[in-house]
């Protein structure tokens, strides 16, 4: 029998049980389904850290301090207390492959302009800050290093902050921020960066140079953390190299100690903040394993049954010579019909699904067009798989034993 003959005969056996062919379905719609939504969203928190992590600059680290014990107790990387002023100038003089380098202070204030008030993040920072950053300024220029040498009351804005406090879309270049009563004037816009990876606003933010910071804002003599510039993506294991080993050197830390400081390339970052949206991409992939395996399994399970209510019809299509393995072929195909089908409609449900998700809950989603041709094979090997056995069974029914079957 040729295969397109068995094939619309599979077919037309599927269509006189609509009702149940589209429920034997139902599992394979779900679990494809599930898979490609799944996989979008986590392509899309991939992406998405990936655009975040690239807008911290090129071939950047980060040197934070902490990780120190104080009263008993031991301080979290981040917590000031370890990086000086005099670390700031060594890395700046003494380690090759630098491009650029600026300390951050934080500090926390009201600010108010004229009659608004607002409470955005406020950091103290070196000049070369924007640029390490690779963040542009929609009007007015950075402040320079003479403003930080003399600690000069001067600002960069971000755009929530900017509309907060002067309007949305005006242009607050030369206008006063008051800071803990210290009057700054804005010098610099900065472009809108959205979101971080911890999910704050990058635009709801006042930068000032960090002697300013240190002086009249905060009254601190030590720094968070430093951001380094490589001069080259090659550089970077270099560089880090060079500032743990001066580091260590001014902190007098020996070969057995601590460090009381750590240093994180963009690549370190990367990998820490994509590993787990992997770990959830994975368990939520499993999980919706387990919906393809039930509907493996309900496809055996109807396939048997079809198997049962149609032994007669069996016998008499061998009785006018049709060979076992016309019949094998024949259920196989309604299994992996059924399989198919099922995976087509899954597929454009997962889409669909990830789209809605986008679209309404603001997540990034990226369907790929690899999960999609993983996602229509894995349906296709589930049909043969499970539809083996029934198929091989009624391959082997006795032809006579068959007819006399009521």
């Amino acid at each position: 029998m040729i295969p397109f003959a068995t094939f619309k005969i599979a077919v037309r056996a599927l269509r006189r049980n609509t009702l149940r062919t589209l429920l034997t379905m139902l599992g394979i719609i779900i679990g494809v389904g599930a898979v490609i939504a799944m996989v979008a969203i986590g392509n899309g928190a991939k992406a998405r850290v990936e655009a975040q992590i690239a807008s911290l600059g090129q071939n950047v680290l980060m040197i934070m301090s902490g990780n120190v014990s104080r009263g008993g107790f031991r301080m979290g990387f981040g917590s000031p207390g370890t990086l000086k002023l005099e670390d700031y100038d060594a890395i700046r003089k003494e380690v090759d492959g630098v491009a650029g380098i600026s300390p951050e202070v934080r500090a926390s204030s009201q600010v108010a302009a004229g009659n608004q008030n607002h409470f955005p993040s406020i950091r103290g920072v070196g000049e070369d800050y924007v640029r390490i950053r690779a963040w542009d300024l929609a009007s007015g220029q950075n402040f320079t290093e003479a403003d930080v040498r003399n600690a000069n009351k001067v600002a960069l804005i971000g755009q929530t902050a900017s509309d907060i406090l002067f309007g949305e879309g005006s242009d607050p270049v030369g206008q006063i921020v008051r800071i803990k009563s210290a009057p700054f004037t804005v010098v610099g816009l900065l472009k809108r960066k959205g979101m971080s990876m911890s999910g704050s606003d990058e635009d709801d933010q006042i930068f000032v140079p960090y002697t300013s910071a240190m002086k009249r804002l905060t009254g601190e003599t030590t720094f968070r953390s430093f951001n380094v510039q490589a001069a080259s993506p090659n550089l970077v294991p270099d560089v880090q190299n060079q500032i743990t080993d001066l580091l260590r050197q001014r902190h007098r830390i020996g070969p057995d100690r601590e460090e009381d400081f750590l240093v994180r390339t963009q690549q370190e970052i990367t990998d820490m903040a994509t590993e787990t949206s992997k770990v959830m991409t994975m368990l939520l992939g499993s999980i919706a394993g387990v919906s393809l395996l039930v509907g493996g399994i309900g496809i055996m399970n109807i396939m048997l049954v079809s198997v049962t209510e149609r032994t007669r019809e069996i016998g008499v299509r061998m009785a006018v010579g049709a060979r076992g393995r016309d019949i094998l072929l024949q259920f196989l195909i309604e299994a992996v019909t059924l399989s198919l089908l099922g995976g087509l409609i899954g597929i454009l449900s997962g889409v669909g699904g990830a789209r809605l998700v986008s679209a309404n809950l603001g997540w990034t989603t990226v369907v790929s067009t690899d999960s999609i041709i993983l996602a229509f094979c894995v349906s296709a090997v589930i049909g043969i798989f499970f539809g083996f056995y029934p198929a091989r069974k009624a391959s082997r029914l006795d032809p006579i034993e068959a007819l006399r079957y009521e």
